[in-house]
């Protein structure tokens, strides 16, 4: 099939690159003539693990390609993904979707024949509808279809989940596009992906509601986590025997920083400011954005008393900065409120991330970026694990310290307590 993907950031990119790499033909659109250059070169603009070599792979045998030509991309195409961003607004819960109707009207002015336009961005119930209203100002309905497609791709996993979804959920009025668009989908579905039919509502739906779930889940486990601190009791003890419960489930049940990147955060809020317009108290949802928010201060708290609230000329490493691993997005991250909070305090502060440096640290004082593991914990005082990449997994901190008063906080418990004291290092976890 011939599809066009208007917008290359984190899922029109891997959704465009994956159903190409299925045999479809794929154009991906976007404005940015430097951003598309540079995808036409084989440089990726996100880090994403097995993206590089797909984009690579498929644009040589042109299945895939890139253009900043709208117009052309969507005569030429039988199905369009909108796959903008759809941040929260300044000053407000609610989704930004200037980027959907812009994408929407450009679309009206370039529809030569029957084309099915798919919202795969995240967006608010009833975006379809006003999407429709848009394009059937300019074209006759019956040349065109509006779709929810929503996706489900976690960053650093996002082509895995691509190629083996739990499901794949179509929501259209319209049975036509319906049987297209599971015909697309086909190669998924046979490899056990689930097929979900619905209306175009609940699709959207569909979407935030499951947003808001796994972050209730995280808010969870965060809370009992405090709980655990307070009462002498292993925070992964508790996981592992509720999670085993199967209404329950493992997954999103780590404790840790708040939750943050480009989902959760923006999407909370977005259902919650939803539900307000129809008159309606997601009160649960409300308490999960409230306890997210005041994780921070907790967190910030903590190091202090581990500190002794002896914070200014502490020489502190911190072990990534992105809001979770196999990612650069540092999008909420909780590293974005940590690390400033302990520089105004006088803190001395390197960091490493395997994706780089980033450059919301850049303007702050005594905050600098390692190039290594070793160049950042080698003279510190207090090592704060904060993102779970491999990378930290096996460190043996007596190789890399001689400090014999080295404190090590980790953030994501994946060390074992008993082994970084047999090391002869003092230890704090989440919820231990």
């Amino acid at each position: 099939m011939k599809l066009c993907m208007i917008g290359t950031g984190y899922v029109g990119l891997v959704s465009g690159v994956c159903f190409s790499d299925l045999g479809n033909d794929v154009i991906c659109v976007d404005k940015d003539d430097v951003k598309i250059n540079n995808l036409k070169k084989g440089i990726i603009p996100i880090y994403e693990p097995g993206l590089e070599e797909l984009v690579l792979k498929n644009y040589k045998n042109k299945r895939l390609n890139f253009s900043t030509n709208l117009k052309e991309a969507v005569k030429k195409s039988d199905i369009i993904f909108i796959c903008v961003g759809t941040p929260s607004k300044k000053n407000s819960n609610s989704a930004d979707l200037s980027q959907v109707y812009m994408a929407a009207r450009e679309i009206s002015k370039s529809i030569n024949k029957f084309k099915i336009i798919i919202n795969k961005s995240t967006v608010p119930v009833t975006t379809g509808d006003h999407v429709e209203k848009i394009i059937a100002k300019k074209v006759t309905r019956k040349y065109f279809s509006v779709v929810s497609n929503p996706e489900f791709l976690r960053e650093g996993e996002a082509v895995r989940d691509f190629i083996y979804p739990d499901r794949v959920v179509i929501g259209s009025n319209d049975k036509k596009s319906e049987k297209i668009l599971k015909n697309l989908y086909s190669p998924l579905i046979s490899k056990g992906a689930k097929f979900v039919s619905t209306n175009r509502r609940a699709a959207e739906l569909i979407k935030y509601a499951s947003n808001a779930f796994l972050a209730t889940k995280i808010t969870f486990i965060n809370e009992i986590a405090n709980l655990c601190e307070k009462t002498g009791i292993d925070v992964e003890d508790i996981s592992i025997g509720i999670g085993l419960d199967k209404r329950i489930g493992s997954r999103f049940l780590r404790a840790g920083p708040a939750y943050g990147g480009s989902c959760f955060p923006k999407d909370t809020k977005a259902i919650v400011s939803t539900a307000d317009k129809f008159k309606t108290n997601l009160s649960v949802i409300k308490s999960v954005i409230k306890s997210n928010e005041d994780r921070s201060s907790i967190l910030h708290k903590r190091v202090s008393l581990i500190l002794k609230n002896k914070i200014k000329n502490k020489k502190i490493a911190f072990l990534g900065v992105t809001f979770k691993a196999n990612t650069d997005d540092m999008r909420d991250s909780s590293s974005l409120k940590l690390i400033p909070y302990l520089s105004k305090r006088g803190a001395k502060i390197k960091y490493y991330d395997p994706t780089g440096s980033k450059k919301e640290f850049n303007k702050l004082n005594n905050v600098k970026f390692s190039k290594s593991i070793q160049g950042t914990v080698e003279e510190s005082d207090l090592i704060i694990i904060h993102t779970e990449w491999n990378d930290f997994k096996s460190i043996n901190f007596r190789k890399y310290s001689k400090n014999k008063d080295l404190i090590i906080y980790d953030m994501r418990n994946i060390f074992s307590p008993n082994k970084i004291k047999k090391m002869g290092f003092k230890y704090f976890g989440i919820g231990r």
